[in-house]
């Protein structure tokens, strides 16, 4: 709880959000080394995602393939959508996603985090999870949950997150 109340007391101020300006392009880190030269992360929430990149990025972690067409719907009806990039010559280059999905009021889910190898290791996930946790509290949503793969879960309780709340268990229903 300590490193929330640090985050929010200290990076809000420095990275504001109003509605206007959301969607716009925002440093997030500076001077990161890569390939031989040194690189910028930026930010911004605009849904507007080229699927191709997005796909190819979920592909550096092994993630199975979705239909595009459903993939551009999930992304349409999230509350929010984060990608990080960084420019070479006015080109994006994806590195980085992660979206919520919500009932505006109450609780969000988030979805999709995902950060390209090659960036792993530089607290760009933690910065990712830091910017989507804080627009959503922004809009006074107070329940936040995800969903973690095993190998991901101490990231994420690093972060704040607690398994099983008072006991509380996901429950899922598949079509059989």
């Amino acid at each position: 709880m300590i490193f929330w109340k640090f985050f929010f007391n200290n990076l809000v101020s420095q990275h504001s959000f109003n509605k206007h300006s959301e969607s716009k392009d925002q440093l997030l880190i500076r001077n990161i080394p890569y390939k031989n030269t040194v690189i910028n992360i930026h930010f911004n929430t605009d849904k507007q995602i080229n699927l191709s990149e997005l796909e190819k990025l979920c592909d550096t972690v092994g993630w199975v393939r979705r239909p595009l067409p459903k993939v551009y719907i999930a992304i349409k009806y999230s509350i929010v959508v984060i990608s990080l990039f960084y420019k070479i010559n006015l080109t994006k280059n994806l590195i980085g996603f992660a979206r919520a999905t919500s009932d505006y009021a109450f609780n969000a889910t988030i979805w999709d985090v995902v950060v390209h190898p090659d960036f792993q290791g530089y607290g760009l996930g933690s910065a990712l999870m830091h910017q989507l946790v804080r627009i959503l509290r922004n809009q006074d949503i107070n329940t936040i949950t995800l969903f973690a793969d095993p190998h991901v879960i101490s990231f994420y309780h690093n972060l704040g997150f607690i398994s099983n709340p008072d006991g509380v268990k996901g429950m899922f229903w598949y079509p059989r």
